[in-house]
Formats: C-alpha cells, sequence, structure tokens
C-alpha cells in the first residue's frame, strides 16, 4: 500500500473578508465558510496548513503586464472616478469592481497558489489545495468575469521551472479561457476544459474546434457542454478524456480547477452535478498519483461551494465525512437539513448520448495527432524568491508607508519544511 499523501493547504482568513458589493454574486465570505467547515470535520488535523505569502508585484508581472499590476495596486474606491479611461481599458466595471482591498486580495489568492506550486516543486508535498485561488478569466492586462489576477497562470509557470509537462484541468461552469489563452502555442502546458457553451454563455470561448495553435496546436482541449448534465454523463466523460490525455501526454504536475458552479442549483450555473459528481473527478485526477495542485473558483450558492470544496478535500485525504454537518460558526447557513451532501438537479438534459459521443470521438480524434510526449531542453532553474530591493533613500518620509510596502521590507520565513507542520493555521507573524 502506498504512504498517504501529505497534503498542504492554504488560507488566510483576510480573503474572505472583502466585499464585491451587494448585487454582486461572488462572495469570498464562501472561502471562510469552507475553511471553517474544514475545521469542523478535524480535516486540518491531517493536513499542513499556511497562510500564504502575499504575492510581490514583481510575482504577479511575471504573467501579467507591468502597468496593470501597478494600475491594480493603485486604484481604490475613492479614486477610481479619477482613472475612467484606465478602468476601461483594464475592464474593471460591472463585472470586476475596484473594492476596499482589491489588490491585497489579489496578493492573498495568488499567493496561495504560487506558495502551493513551490512546495510541490521542492517535494514537500504530494498535494497542495489553495480553495482561493482559481480565477481562470484573468487575461495579461485584463481583468474578466471577476477575476483579475490569474494565479493559475502563475501557479503553472511555477511548476514550468521543475516539470517539463503540466496538465491544467477545469471543471467550472465556464471556460478557462485566461489559462488557456497564456497557453496557446506551446505544447509544454495541456489544457483541458469541461464546460457549458453556446446560447452566449460567458465568456462565449471554448468550442471544441479551439484547439491551440503553433507549437501548442491539439494541445488545447476543450469540452463544450449543453444544459443540464447530469453526474453520470459527466464522470464517465472526464474519465474517458482525461485517462487518455494522461496516458497520451505523460504530465509531470496537474493543476486541477474545481469551480463549484458547475453544480446543481448554482445562481449562474445550469448543470446538475450533485457534489458526489463533482467530487468524483477530484477522485479520478487524484488516482493518477502526480503531483497535484487543487484550486477553488467560481461558485455562487454559497453553502453549497461550501460543502463541495470541504467534501473534495476530504477526497484528497481519503477520509470519509459524516453527513451530519458538525457544529461550526456558519451552521445556520446549511438549515433546515445540515447535510453535507446535495442530490442532482432537475434541470432538463440537453446532452443527448449522440451530443456527447460526437464531442467525445473530436477531442480523442484531436489526441492522436500528438505522437508522443513533447521532450523539453529543461534550462538552468529561476530563483523562487525574488524580493525586489528596496531603496530606503527615495522613499517621502510624508507619505504613508502601506503595509504592502513594509512587507517588503522583511525577509519573509514563509516556508515550512520536512517536519514543520502547522497546524493552528496561523503562522508566526513577521
Amino acid at each position: 500500500m502506498k504512504p498517504k499523501d501529505r497534503i498542504s493547504y492554504f488560507y488566510d482568513g483576510d480573503v474572505g473578508s472583502v466585499y464585491f458589493g451587494p448585487n454582486h454574486p461572488m462572495k469570498p465570505h464562501r472561502l471562510c465558510m469552507t475553511h471553517h467547515l474544514v475545521l469542523a470535520y478535524e480535516l486540518h488535523k491531517k493536513m499542513e496548513i499556511y497562510r500564504p505569502h502575499k504575492a510581490y508585484p514583481v510575482e504577479l508581472a511575471q504573467f501579467h503586464s507591468a502597468d496593470y499590476v501597478e494600475f491594480l495596486h493603485r486604484i481604490t474606491p475613492d479614486t477610481q472616478h479619477l482613472y475612467s479611461e484606465e478602468l476601461s481599458k483594464h475592464n474593471l466595471g460591472e463585472d470586476c469592481p475596484v473594492f476596499e482591498n482589491l489588490f491585497e486580495f489579489c496578493q492573498i489568492y495568488a499567493g496561495g497558489t504560487i506558495d502551493a506550486a513551490r512546495r510541490l516543486n521542492h517535494k514537500l508535498c504530494d498535494i497542495a489545495i489553495n480553495w482561493a485561488g482559481g480565477l481562470h478569466h484573468a487575461k495579461k492586462c485584463q481583468a474578466s468575469g471577476f477575476c483579475y489576477i490569474n494565479d493559475l497562470v502563475l501557479g503553472i509557470l511555477e511548476l514550468l521551472k521543475y516539470h517539463a509537462r503540466v496538465l491544467y484541468i477545469d471543471i467550472d461552469v465556464h471556460h478557462g479561457d485566461g489559462v488557456e489563452e497564456a497557453f496557446y502555442f506551446t505544447d509544454r502546458v495541456m489544457t483541458v476544459s469541461f464546460h457549458k457553451f453556446g446560447d452566449m454563455f460567458f465568456p462565449g470561448t471554448g468550442d471544441v474546434k479551439e484547439i491551440g495553435e503553433r507549437e501548442g496546436k491539439f494541445y488545447s482541449i476543450n469540452v463544450p457542454l449543453k444544459d443540464g448534465i447530469d453526474d453520470n454523463s459527466f464522470t464517465r466523460l472526464f474519465k474517458t478524456i482525461i485517462t487518455k490525455v494522461v496516458e497520451t501526454y505523460q504530465p509531470n504536475a496537474i493543476v486541477l480547477q474545481c469551480g463549484a458552479d458547475s453544480l446543481a442549483g448554482d445562481r449562474l450555473g445550469c448543470f446538475n452535478l450533485s457534489i458526489d459528481g463533482h467530487s468524483e473527478c477530484v477522485r479520478i485526477v487524484k488516482k493518477f498519483n502526480l503531483p497535484l495542485l487543487v484550486t477553488g473558483g467560481g461558485g455562487y450558492t454559497k453553502e453549497n461551494v461550501a460543502r463541495c470544496w470541504t467534501v473534495e478535500t476530504g477526497v484528497l485525504l481519503e477520509s470519509e465525512l459524516p453527513n451530519e454537518i458538525p457544529e461550526n460558526e456558519y451552521i445556520k447557513y446549511f438549515a433546515p437539513d445540515y447535510s453535507l451532501k446535495i442530490p442532482q438537479g432537475h434541470i432538463e438534459n440537453f446532452n443527448s448520448k449522440s451530443y456527447i459521443g460526437s464531442i467525445k470521438i473530436q477531442v480523442l480524434e484531436n489526441l492522436r495527432y500528438i505522437q508522443h510526449a513533447p521532450s523539453v531542453q529543461m534550462q538552468e532553474v529561476p530563483p523562487d524568491f525574488y524580493i525586489p530591493d528596496f531603496d530606503e533613500d527615495k522613499q517621502n518620509p510624508d507619505e504613508r508607508v502601506n503595509q504592502h510596502t513594509q512587507d517588503k521590507q522583511i525577509q519573509r520565513d514563509d516556508e515550512y519544511y520536512e517536519g514543520d507542520n502547522d497546524n493552528d493555521h496561523n503562522m508566526e507573524d513577521v
């Protein structure tokens, strides 16, 4: 029997306290609910819990343009009226509003995914979880679909320093367009997205015909689905395609985006998946025994998001969880039945057997064009932490030094190594 997987789990309570606005479907509070449910089921005792470092602007600029990162850093709700042109250029507005502590929010969720990738790179864990991450729509210079910084792209870039080939899998109800676009021209990352497609559904991309270009041709895989897909059809299709992808592409590491808006009853979604169906995908991916980075993503019925990601934490730990939700700070949200699992939904399933069959044939046909897993000439590995030099002389002493700048002056001690198991879910404050 193989030894139990070592699991690193990243969480910072501050990520759940930001507020997108009264009528906005994105509620980061769902992350606090998830974390408290994980604690209530005592799953934290089986993992190493870390508070992520706040990603530095220079780390975010590994993918995003420096002027976009700088703009996110500068903009506040009070000053946004001065920047109408830049707001429009970087697509901030109704879907991607400017709110209090926006940049710090981005730093935390991106820092979690970057840290997760680094622990995997250094073989300090087998699986790393950052439920706050998975914001797959953000582009190089633009926010999109409630996403500002694309932590997934940053995490994959980190993994590519040590792994020749990375497989990205996305089970959010929306197409993982930002990640696909970032790696559309390379064979070092294969992106596979299962999503709703058609009828002007956001973001409007993700046709089965989108397969990558140049060196990346056939390394983007899209599985476009219609309303109402159920557990059985989804998991069978998922298992068939992902098994073939792993066999053909032979990735060295996997990144799995577990958007929970593909669950039945989601405010924005339109699938019929139960938590059992959704989590079965996680179980399938875990069985490949490859270094695995797991993130959250969409999910707009927050009690179901918390249920789903708690169950999936249990799946990754191989822990069966009792269906009755234990007492916790957010127990009232799970009324009236206080149960962990949710059943399949009852939206009409427009995915006929012949439709699913034709998608499967097209995807498997495209995989046949990949003769063998691409080999990569590995370069010297870039350093993990690049902390910018800080020039005190250039500081204006009259300016209030913000927390971010203060943090840059501190050599952080964020990495835990073998034997450091921090179950208080709180790092020593630096």
